[in-house]
This record gives C-alpha cells, structure tokens and sequence, in this order.
C-alpha cells in the first residue's frame, strides 16, 4: 500500500509533464494529432533549430477524442462514408455536399439572389412565357456543386438568365440535364458565367435538344479560369433554327478543357458562333465530335479562335459530314503563341457536295484528314512552316530584350541568378495560394484509407464522388500524377501527412534538414527591391527536395527530390520606401539540360535547355528542404 502510494504522485507529475507541451505559444493536448507530429519532428530532425509553424500549422485539427473515433471508422470504410460530412467538417477537408433529388414544380417566375448549393429539378419546365433569373449566384466559395435538370423543358418563350454565377469559386460542379429540351423560343443567357474560378467542372448533356428557334448566349463563360473542363454533350442536337453563340468564352484561361459531343447534330438552320473563343489561353484543349453531323443549312462561325494562346490542341472529328448546304468559316483561327495541334478528321465530306468551307488567316501545324474535296474549302492567308519560324524567331528574340509577348509567362516567374543581388528592382509574380484551404490528416487514419488507381473505386465511394464528378476527377488526376514513373534522376513520393514527408526529405537529405518557405504574399504582383541576400550552404551547388500541393480532399502534397540547385533567402523592400515588407526563398535549378524546349522559363528568357540556369521563388504554402547549415 505504501509502494502504492508513492507511485500515484508519480503519475501525476508524468502526466503534467506531458500536458505542457507547448507550440508557438499554445499549450496542446498531448494526444492530439498535432502534439504526436510535434514529437515526431523532435524525434526524426536531429537538429535543434526552430519548427517550420507554416508546416505544423498544416497538420490535423481534429482532437484527440475526434482521431479516435475516426480512426475507429476507417476500420470500415463505409462507416466513415456514412459519416463524411462529420468527418470533413472536424478534420477540414475539401468535400462536396450531397444534393438530393428533388420533385418539386415551379410554375411562376424565380429570381435567385446570392445563393448556392441547390438542385434544381422541373425548374420552368412546360413554362409558358417568363423568365427565372440566377444572379451572384454561388459565388465566392470554396466550393459549389448545382445539378439543373428537366429545366425548361417543353417551355414555350421562356428566358432563363444566369449572371456572375460561380464567380471566384473554387472546384465549382454544374450539372445542366436536358436543359432547354423540346423548347419553343425563349432564350438561355450565360453572362460571367464561371469567371475567375479554380478547376470548374461544368457539364451540359441534352442540352437545346429538339428546340424550336431557342437563343443561347454564353457570354464571358469561364474567363480567367483555371485548370477544369467543360463538356457539351448532344447539345443542340436536332434543333429547327437553333442559334448558339461563344462571346469571349474561355479566354485568359489557364489548360482548359471543352468537349463538344454530338452538338447541332440533325439540326436545321442552326447558327453556331464562336468569337474570341480561347483566347490568351494556356494549353486549352478543345475536341469537336460528331458536331453539326447530318444537318441541314447549318452556318458556324469561327472568329478569333484560340487567338494569341500558348500551345494548345483542337479536334475536330467527323466534323458537318454528310450535312447539307453546311457553311462553315474560320477566320483568325489558332494563330497561337506557340504551336499547338489540330486534327480536322472526316471533317466536311460524305455524300453531300453544296458545303462551303472557309479557312482565313489559319494557324500553322495542323493535320486535315479526310477533308472534304479542295473544290469546297478555300484557304486564305495559311500560316506555313517557314512563316511561322520567322514568327517564332521575332518572339524569342523579344524575349531575349526582357518583353515576353506571351501574356502566360507572368513576369518575375523566371528570372536570371545574376537577379539576386542586393538592390535590384524585379517584378514579383502572383505567388497567392489558389487551391482550397484543406489540412493533412492523421498518419494513423491516412494509412487506412485506398490510395492507388485499382482502389479508386473505393475512394469515389469514401468521398460521395459520382462519375463525371469534379470530386472523380480531381481524385483520379492526383493519383496519376502521384503513380507517374519519376524522371531520370527523380525521386517523388506523394505525402498525405507531415510525417509522412519528414520521412521523404530525410530520406533524400538526412536528418539535419531545414524546410523553407516565402514568408508570405506580400508584393505579390508587384515590382519589389532585393534587400539582404543569404546564400543557403554557403552558396554551393546543392540538392533539395521540393513539396508543391495537389488538389485533393485532404491536403496532399507531390514531394520530388531537386539535383543541382542553389538556394536563396533575400529580404524583399517596398522600391519607393525600402522598408521591407516580405522575406523570400528562392531557388536556382542549375542544370535545366533535361528540361522541354517549350518550358516557359525558356519562353520567358528566351534560351534552350542546359544552356541558362533559371530561378524562381517559392509560391505561397510551397516549400522546399535543404540540409542545415
């Protein structure tokens, strides 16, 4: 008993002196997932230098109560299915919400201000006149997941309006269902429609089918956007004097992808206009299936398309075949930046012959397969070889005097190491964080959870991502990206805990390590002067390991080992005032002999491979380990 007593103060004070462990000034749980990588960190860095906050901030919120219990549920995976927007909600992941059928009718005018997240089912459908309007409509979040379906269906000159909608939101999902089909008249206006956005996903399938002189607009659709992809499927399809019209669709966006599938197909009198579509984008991708097959008088206009963009493929497949007195023109057509790929295959043709095809002031490196006899197409002003080599040459030797014409290499990206001096004036590139904000979860409930393309299916089933889904997606081009074969000389891992990219860079590096980040956005977009400079080990050529963020519903990180490197701190100064208002890192890759021609580093600094080294800084929440000095 005397023994026993003794052993209880003991206890207590173990206990107490666990409970102290404190981080950045906040005393934490001992058994929270943040305490345990806390240790973690002490344990696996052999030196004694202060923890990155900026990476430990990143680690799990959840309680320890909380990582039990989930952790408990990802025993099963359908138990923590069941309960996912608990669990994403507790742990701060990225989640869509379920949007339920619905089968309710509306019948009078709806004006829809400021809203999100809804499924609109039998909206204006059999609608005789009237006008629904969807105004500032989820815009502004971290995510927006809308399905339209049966909408406007059998109306007869019903107007359905969407403005600002989906502006400025991240990873936005529409969904449009036989949208429009069997109308008479009315009219469908897109204007702003998915502007300034982070990989939307917006599908319209039966879209216009069947209607009767029905006026679709799209107007300023997915401007300024990133990343996504849109999909029209049997849009249009046997429509009477259907008129379509792409104003300033797609431009200033950054690879996006548009698929039109069966569109205008069996359609009469239909008038298709796409202007200033894609223009100034970066390696947007546009396929062309079936479209305007078998129909009758069909007139598409193609004006300013993909103008002044960089890289880039279009593929028209099967293309007005066999339609009847179809007149189609391009005019100002994929004179890209740089050479992008179009296919023209069973474009025009068949059996019919009173087609007229009109090819003005046309781009270069294109492939015409069974195009329709030249008696019918007529090419004015076609980019050759030779003249776009001339093209080239002028460019790149703008870019050689420090005027980059291709409005995607954003100044200050890349630059010169003869830059980083003390004193010099630069342009700082928009370095701001555009994924959503998510944290790392628990290496204890990471490891129960699929991770590889043969368990997709598992994971679409965890995360209630349908096909198609902007969730399916983005789940399988993470995990293509992760099973990549890494490059000669790389070694990549892709790491869904802090602890698990601990264990990644010390196994590159070894245990004295320090991971570095830009301090914050500050001067972003922005001229800044360089202040101080400190050269990490001394300045020599060294190698690092590089952790840049995919989206995905937890944050995930694709972590690779960098050869031949340099790495820079430099304080960065206001150029009017030189008070400083950021402290920068940044990183020289010394050997660049292995990178693509077409990189935008050599775009920008006009060189080749191997033969200039290229610098630039660490964007925000991206980071790179080096070994201590």
């Amino acid at each position: 008993m005397h023994k026993f007593k003794n052993f209880i103060p003991f206890l207590i004070l173990t206990f107490a002196s666990i409970n102290v462990l404190v981080f950045a000034g906040k005393a934490e749980d001992p058994f929270t997932p943040k305490a345990y990588l806390i240790r973690y960190w002490k344990k696996q860095i052999s030196n004694d230098l202060p923890k990155p906050s900026f990476l430990i901030e990143k680690a799990s919120p959840l309680t320890a109560v909380q990582s039990a219990a989930f952790s408990k549920l990802a025993d099963n995976q359908h138990s923590l299915s069941t309960n996912l927007p608990s669990f994403c909600s507790a742990a701060n992941l990225l989640c869509f919400p379920d949007v339920g059928p619905s089968l309710e009718k509306h019948t009078g005018d709806v004006n829809f201000k400021e809203y999100s997240e809804k499924n609109f089912t039998n909206y204006g459908s059999g609608r005789l006149g009237g006008l629904d309007s969807f105004k500032n409509y989820s815009n502004d979040g971290n995510s927006a997941l809308d399905s339209f379906r049966r909408y406007s269906r059998d109306s007869v000159g019903h107007g359905d309006k969407f403005t600002t909608y989906a502006r400025n939101t991240n990873v936005p999902d529409q969904s449009f269902n036989t949208y429009g089909t069997k109308a008479t008249g009315g009219t469908g206006d897109f204007t702003n429609y998915a502007q300034d956005v982070n990989v939307p996903n917006m599908r319209f399938t039966s879209y216009s089918d069947d209607v009767n002189g029905r006026v679709q607009t799209f107007k300023s659709y997915s401007d300024n956007a990133n990343a996504g992809d849109q999909s029209f499927s049997s849009y249009g399809k046997k429509g009477n004097g259907a008129a379509n019209e792409f104003k300033s669709y797609g431009n200033n966006s950054n690879v996006i992808g548009s698929s039109f599938s069966n569109y205008g197909e069996n359609g009469n009198g239909a008038n298709d206009s796409f202007t200033s579509y894609g223009e100034n984008g970066n390696v947007p991708q546009n396929n062309f299936k079936s479209y305007a097959d078998t129909g009758n008088a069909a007139v598409d206009s193609f004006t300013s398309y993909r103008d002044q963009s960089n890289v880039g493929d279009d593929n028209f497949k099967s293309y007005a075949r066999s339609s009847n007195a179809a007149e189609l023109k391009f005019s100002n057509y994929g004179n890209s930046f740089n050479e992008g790929t179009d296919k023209f295959s069973g474009y025009g043709g068949g059996t019919v012959t009173n087609q007229k095809f009109g090819f003005k002031i046309y781009g270069v490196n294109n492939t015409f397969k069974d195009y329709a006899d030249k008696k019918r197409a007529s090419f004015a002003t076609y980019a050759t070889k030779a003249s776009a080599a001339r093209l080239e040459a002028m460019k790149t030797k703008s870019a050689a005097n420090g005027k980059p014409v291709n409005k995607w290499i954003e100044p200050g990206k890349f630059f010169r190491e003869s830059m980083l001096k003390s004193g010099t004036i630069m342009p700082m590139p928009d370095i701001r964080d555009k994924m959503p904000k998510r944290s790392f979860l628990p290496r204890v409930i990471l490891s129960k959870l699929p991770f590889s393309s043969s368990k997709i299916g598992d994971l679409k089933k965890i995360f209630h991502a349908d096909d198609n889904s902007s969730m399916a997606n983005l789940i399988s081009e993470a995990l293509n990206e992760c099973e990549r074969k890494p490059s000669q000389g790389e070694s990549k891992r892709c790491v869904g805990s802090v602890e698990d990219m601990i264990d990644f860079a010390t196994s590159v590096l070894g245990r004295d390590v320090v991971v570095r980040t830009t301090d914050s956005t500050n001067g972003s977009g922005k001229k800044v002067k360089i202040g101080s400079i400190k050269k990490i080990n001394g300045g020599k050529i060294t190698k690092s390991v590089s952790c840049h963020q995919s989206l995905f519903p937890y944050l995930l990180y694709y972590c690779h080992s960098v050869p031949k490197v340099r790495v820079y701190e430099a304080d960065l100064l206001d150029p009017k005032t030189s008070s400083k208002i950021n402290h920068g890192v940044a990183i020289c890759h010394i050997d660049t002999s292995a990178w693509s021609p077409t990189h935008g580093a050599f775009l920008s600094l006009g060189s080749e491979p191997g033969k200039i080294e290229v610098c630039h800084w660490i964007f925000e929440n991206d980071m790179t380990w080096a070994v201590a000095d």
